[in-house]
């Protein structure tokens, strides 16, 4: 039998007070009706000698059990990657997400992560009690059944749009996860609000959600015509293989989910629209476990007290991201922004379907900054050539942010780039790869924030005070950034959190 890191004391507590902060963490598979669910099921809780407890809703699937219909178990937020398992599943489980198991075999994935497929099958029994395979498929399924409850896009663009090769294997997996055919299932649900033609996703999350911060975090440093924050809702123009178009986020009326809508995108892309959308908004990340980790800190503790629910704002696009980390090295968050702008605004493109210019550009693609100069920004010669040189690595697809490697791996890859130092590549790890435990300890808003008697650490000092704080110190350095931003103290000319 696999190993399962579930206690199933802790478990049933949780399903009888129907606690909305282990939803996603687990699952409970109920014998006598054949169905699994969410711990925040509104059912009559069965006895504890009834139920099985499993860390993914693909280990209940393969034992099994559908999904519950009250519930509904493909609506839940995502479970964690890195709950109860090793680095090596983390990383799988990531490239999963990212649809890695669509469209290649489990050898060719695994080499990936750089070890064979039957030692990768073995990790993902202990861990999660299912295969990866088994795993990509229910991702798959879950994520078709939403969009046949949440739009009215015809059968085959739902197959497409969930990563199937085929319409008969959409249809297959479908009725035999649900126990419903495709159309059944969509008669069941009720029709979409009438709007504008965009369509309308609910992302959720794991609550609490500190939205007030990653919105005023994304303020910050929105780039005219690229994106924009206002009336507590982000907008920003994408581009995708389907074509390009503007994408909004705001908090959900409904309650622990941001509302995602989309116009002008193409059925294909709307899966990496999603994905991009939770990493930008750090919708996967599990509050109550971190807040447990960081609070027994007495540096933390008043400031996790002050911020529940804070998340680590990732990447809609990390190539984008990892320009504008470089751009933000040694000067100011204003700074840095300006720059940008000047950067899309000589080198972006125009989005066709603009309606103003307030989100009228698309970032510039990797090639075409490998292949200028970027005399139309002033900045640095040693920043122009560290931007040409990130962009060539990404342009020849030598360096990639998908985290098939380790922290470590990618840390080093990273500061083999010309101009890119420690700062840069643990900024970059934290906020491009969702490295939850990334560093910038050489940041002046972190080490003025760990100040004691009005002297700040020394970068050895700030890396031993964090190591308590593994492995959420990307988290542990949001609280730390936003005290600091909170406190003023005179300009310093070292690196700064411009990115």
């Amino acid at each position: 039998m696999p190993r399962m890191e579930l206690d199933p004391g802790t478990c049933y507590r949780a399903i009888r007070s129907r606690d909305p902060r282990f939803d996603g963490r687990f699952f409970t598979a109920v014998r006598s009706t054949g169905v699994y669910c969410r711990p925040i099921c509104p059912a009559r809780t069965p006895l504890l000698r009834n139920v099985r407890f499993f860390a993914c809703a693909a280990a209940a699937e393969a034992a099994g059990f559908r999904p519950c219909r009250r519930c509904r178990p493909e609506t839940s937020p995502g479970t964690p990657g890195w709950m109860g398992a090793s680095a090596t599943v983390a990383r799988a489980l990531r490239l999963i997400e990212q649809g890695g198991l669509d469209h290649q075999d489990l050898e060719r994935f695994a080499r990936r992560l750089g070890i064979g497929s039957r030692h990768l099958r073995r990790l993902f029994l202990e861990h999660l009690g299912a295969p990866p395979v088994a795993v990509a498929r229910t991702r798959r399924a879950h994520f078709a059944r939403r969009l046949l409850d949440e739009t009215r896009l015809p059968m085959g663009e739902v197959a497409f749009a969930a990563g199937y090769e085929s319409v008969r294997q959409f249809n297959h997996d479908v009725r035999e996860i649900f126990r419903l055919t495709p159309s059944a299932l969509r008669r069941a649900a009720p029709a979409p609000a009438a709007g504008d033609g965009a369509l309308a996703l609910r992302l959720p999350f794991r609550p609490p959600y500190d939205w007030q911060a990653i919105s005023g975090f994304l303020a910050a440093r929105a780039v005219p015509g690229l994106e924009r924050v206002e009336d507590g809702v982000y907008r920003r123009t994408f581009r995708g293989r389907g074509g390009s178009g503007v994408l909004e986020v705001a908090p959900d009326v409904g309650g622990h989910a941001l509302r995602l809508r989309v116009a002008h995108a193409g059925t294909s892309d709307l899966l990496e629209i999603v994905r991009g959308a939770r990493r930008l908004f750090d919708l996967d990340a599990d509050p109550a476990t971190i807040a447990a980790r960081l609070a027994g800190s007495p540096r933390l503790r008043r400031a996790v007290a002050a911020r529940p629910g804070l998340r680590v704002p990732g990447a809609w696009d990390p190539f984008e991201t990892a320009v504008r980390v470089i751009l933000g090295q040694q000067v100011s968050v204003q700074a840095a922004t300006t720059l940008c702008a000047r950067l899309v605004a000589a080198y972006g493109e125009p989005l066709r379907a603009a309606r103003g210019p307030e989100l009228s550009l698309l970032f510039p693609s990797a090639r075409r900054l490998a292949e200028s100069d970027l005399a139309a920004v002033r900045m640095p010669g040693a920043r122009k050539r560290a931007i040409r040189a990130l962009a060539t690595e990404v342009a020849a697809g030598r360096l990639s942010f998908d985290g098939a490697g380790s922290l470590d791996q990618l840390l080093a890859r990273l500061r083999e780039i010309p101009g890119v130092g420690e700062w840069t590549a643990q900024v970059i790890a934290m906020r491009c790869c969702g490295e939850p435990d990334a560093f910038p300890a050489g940041d002046l808003g972190v080490r003025q924030a760990l100040s004691r008697a009005g002297r700040a650490p020394s970068i050895p000092e700030a890396l031993r005070i964090a190591e308590d704080w593994r492995p959420w110190r990307a988290y542990a350095c949001m609280h730390l950034w936003i005290h600091s931003a909170s406190t003023k103290r005179p300009r310093r000319k070292e690196p700064r959190h411009a990115s």
